[in-house]
């Protein structure tokens, strides 16, 4: 059966309606120690079910977590410049140039965000400020600040932003892990446009994979809810009965595009590590195994002779990775990450996000029908135990491209000094401002781009505001476009 699944975040179009990303598809610290909250319980928190035993009969009061959390979540309005081409014709080209634009509008967009700190960091969504030129915030008090974009994080569709305060109202960062099924949750947002609003649900599932990510590390280990979520609660909060942060709302599964009873939130502990981490360094320090997973079935467990149909199989080894330096083998079957126990991809990337590069983590596996134990290092992506810095990499990262100086004839039959030619494209600004394969930037902010280490270089120096490329396609049309940048 097909279903729906709906980023909630408002995604203004030219019009200035809102529209959410479809999808139709469905299927993934340091400063805290993982599995733990930050902070201790407030005096005042009021006394709640904390044992493993069946609570008695009553309702839970969940007005002390709404009235703490009301004021940390802040309502966040973007806006960016749509570039509106108008290409010059062939004589243009040949008898020079006649640079005319047509007004750029001004696209809006609005969502929500979490502040987690007294000096104002926020968490939002990535998808809620992706191409945004100016970020605002207005609080539950009707305070406004203007914003600025510490970092982002695609793989996991979470972004940092931070306003100039003190003594501002936040939440404290709970433990999603501690979360179980059935337990109550609110979600905290601004749905519709409608501030500061509070709904309420119970947690339906854990670990989901609804697979609306589209990064190459993509992360999705979702809390699934049926707390009322819309367009516009995107970035906002979803904290348990102690008015703890155990998420961020990001996505609904509807069939219209509005609540239809399924929502979904990422992790605290991915949250947790994630913003941790952007704040710190700048980008996320993301440690992975250098394996290739697949859910275990009935029939691959035939397949590879396994008799207990509980874990993730690893079907894939990467060559000179973590889990090469570990001995680990295709076929092995990983049912535990530091005592965790991991059924699916989901929860097994969920365990390992918390980590990073030169981090060591104690894996239960099975091999051959028989359990052992083995203690990795874990890596990162170049597949090396260092920390990795934000540098001009991030900065190409967000463009979606892959690129490639111009050859000589090209220039020649062209005409032009120099340029890069983007060779591929995938989600990022390029594609989303309308840049099509095989366009050549010739430059940026009206300086020449004769490589991509121009390009790095410049962007470098560029965080949270537009840049203007300028450039020309291989038949002639010469193209400009406004990028908003965002990291």
């Amino acid at each position: 059966m097909q279903k729906n699944i709906f980023i909630t975040g408002i995604v203004a179009a030219a019009t200035g309606a809102a529209a959410a990303l479809f999808v139709v598809r469905s299927e993934a610290s340091r400063g805290n120690a993982p599995g733990h909250a930050q902070g201790g319980q407030h005096a005042d928190t009021p006394s709640l079910f904390t044992s493993q035993s069946a609570p008695s009969a009553g309702a839970i009061d969940l007005t002390y977590a709404a009235e703490k959390s009301v004021n940390a979540v802040v309502h966040v309005k973007t806006s960016y410049m749509r570039e509106q081409n108008v290409p010059e014709s062939i004589f243009e080209f040949f008898y020079g140039f006649r640079r005319y634009q047509e007004p750029a509008p001004v696209v809006q967009g609005a969502g929500s965000g979490v502040i987690i700190s007294t000096d104002g960091y926020i968490v939002t969504n990535n998808h809620v400020i992706e191409r945004a030129n100016e970020i605002h915030v207005t609080l539950n008090d009707r305070r406004t600040f203007t914003a600025k974009l510490v970092g982002t994080d695609p793989s996991t569709d979470i972004a940092v932003l931070k306003i100039e305060g003190s003594d501002l109202p936040y939440i404290t960062i709970g433990n999603s892990d501690a979360l179980r099924l059935g337990e109550w949750v609110l979600a905290v947002g601004n749905p519709l446009n409608l501030t500061s609003t509070v709904t309420a649900g119970i947690v339906s599932a854990k670990a989901r994979n609804i697979n609306i990510l589209s990064d190459d590390f993509k992360i999705e280990s979702f809390i699934q809810t049926d707390a009322a979520v819309n367009q516009g609660n995107s970035g906002g909060a979803l904290v348990n009965a102690r008015g703890e942060l155990v998420g961020i709302n990001t996505a609904i599964a509807s069939p219209t595009g509005s609540f239809a009873g399924y929502s979904f939130a990422v992790p605290s502990s991915i949250v947790n590590k994630v913003s941790t981490d952007i704040i710190e360094f700048g980008v996320v320090q993301r440690a992975v195994l250098g394996v290739s997973l697949q859910e275990l079935t009935p029939e691959l467990a035939a397949e590879y002779g396994i008799q207990h149909v509980n874990g993730v199989l690893i079907y894939g080894v990467l060559e000179g990775g973590a889990a090469a330096q570990a001995d680990l083998q295709k076929g092995d079957v990983v049912t535990k990450i530091n005592d965790v126990e991991v059924s699916t991809v989901a929860q097994l990337q969920e365990q390992i996000s918390k980590f990073r590069p030169n981090d060591q983590v104690s894996l239960t596996i099975v091999r051959s029908n028989k359990t052992k134990y083995v203690n990795i290092i874990l890596r990162n992506k170049a597949g090396t135990t260092s920390l990795v810095k934000a540098d001009s990499d991030n900065a190409l990262h967000v463009l979606g491209a892959s690129l490639k100086e111009v050859d000589a004839n090209t220039k020649r039959a062209l005409r032009i000094r120099g340029g890069v030619q983007v060779a591929e494209l995938k989600q990022g600004m390029l594609m989303s401002q309308g840049v099509k394969k095989g366009y050549i930037i010739t430059s940026i902010n009206r300086t020449p781009v004769n490589s991509v280490h121009d390009i790095s270089k410049i962007l470098s120096t560029v965080q949270n505001e537009a840049v203007l490329i300028e450039g020309i396609y291989p038949n002639g049309t010469v193209a400009y476009y406004a990028i908003g940048m965002s990291r």
